[in-house]
């Protein structure tokens, strides 16, 4: 099992979903997680009920005095950040001809801007910490394509490049950057599915599975810990088969 004692682990949009079981693996890991969402309440809830070393901060990634603010904040409580985990991230969808421009803007600033600015905020204290990492949650659509969805393709697609280009550029600064694509994971949406949609879905999944969060949350962990310490610039495929390209 993976150490993360005295490591400090900012999760952005960690109030519920994929984010939430990425913090609680953490806190489970003995780490010093950073509970980041939008409302307070909401991150004050998780820190809570984390207990430990978990901590709530109000981060919006779409707001860049807010993601200083957060980082601030981290490193005044604890002296560094360890592991950064971006997270957060919204939808709006619809097909191409139809979407309004504010909805792809709107994708794109929180999916990809904010995990640039986020990451941006973190660079220096994590070089002068060397062997830091970042960790960000794509989605199989980067590599699969969705209808519907070209605002959350493109920006999850340009999440993964980015990726790259930062494992590229800090390598030598001993920082690692790696990215995990979730598939279909059972959520409150997928819940509501009807029994028709359930059986299409199972279909695409040669697990005849959905994911979890705790699913997604060990693939980070793994990647976050020191057994992943000669890996940089990969995409981790989380998705039952559905995708193995």
């Amino acid at each position: 099992m993976c150490d993360f004692k005295d490591k400090v682990v900012l999760v952005t949009g960690a109030n519920r979903g994929i984010g939430r079981s990425i913090a609680e693996q953490f806190a489970v890991l003995g780490a010093n997680v950073a509970v980041a969402a939008r409302s307070k309440q909401n991150a004050e809830a998780v820190a809570e009920e984390l207990g430990g070393g978990a901590a709530p901060f109000v981060l919006d990634v779409d707001d860049v005095d807010s993601i200083a603010a957060c980082v601030k904040a981290v490193l005044e409580r604890w002296g560094k950040i360890d592991v950064l985990v971006n997270n957060a991230g919204i939808t709006r969808d619809g097909l191409a001809m139809r979407m309004k421009e504010a909805d792809w803007q709107a994708v794109i600033d929180s999916n990809l801007t904010g995990a640039f600015n986020c990451t941006k905020a973190v660079l220096r204290p994590m070089m002068k910490a060397r062997s830091c990492c970042v960790v960000n949650i794509s989605s199989v659509v980067a590599a699969m394509g969705n209808p519907g969805q070209p605002n959350y393709c493109a920006a999850k697609a340009g999440l993964e490049g980015l990726t790259r280009s930062l494992a590229y550029e800090y390598a030598d600064r001993g920082l690692r950057f790696n990215a995990v694509a979730p598939g279909f994971i059972s959520t409150h949406m997928t819940d509501a599915l009807g029994d028709d949609q359930s059986a299409a879905l199972m279909e695409k999944i040669p697990l005849k599975r959905l994911g979890t969060g705790e699913d997604v949350a060990k693939a980070v962990i793994f990647l976050a810990s020191e057994d992943a310490s000669y890996i940089t610039g990969q995409v981790l495929h989380v998705n039952g088969g559905m995708f193995m390209g």
